[in-house]
């Protein structure tokens, strides 16, 4: 499943949607699906400090955006309020 698939409308403005990269797309949506960045890690064949790397950035570039997300459920919110997945799918 190709990450063009994930998305769904955006319930925010384009503009405070931050550029995110479709790798940074797929790290993020494994790591809500996983109960760790070490379990993430795994299912996407690469070491926790990558992830945690990739979350980092992610978090940066929300907070350019004037969107701050400091924890999981706040970049969950972000993902779901910027069309990339839906509560539907957890």
């Amino acid at each position: 499943m190709s990450v063009d698939s994930y998305f769904s409308a955006p319930l925010v403005p384009e503009d405070q949607i931050p550029p995110l990269s479709a790798r940074e797309i797929e790290v993020l949506l494994a790591w809500f699906a996983a109960d760790s960045k070490g379990e993430a890690a795994a299912a996407l064949f690469i070491t926790s400090a990558t992830v945690s790397t990739h979350i980092t950035r992610i978090r940066g570039k929300y907070d350019l955006v004037g969107r701050p997300a400091r924890t999981k459920a706040q970049l969950l919110a972000r993902a779901i309020q910027d069309g990339i997945t839906a509560l539907d799918d957890w």
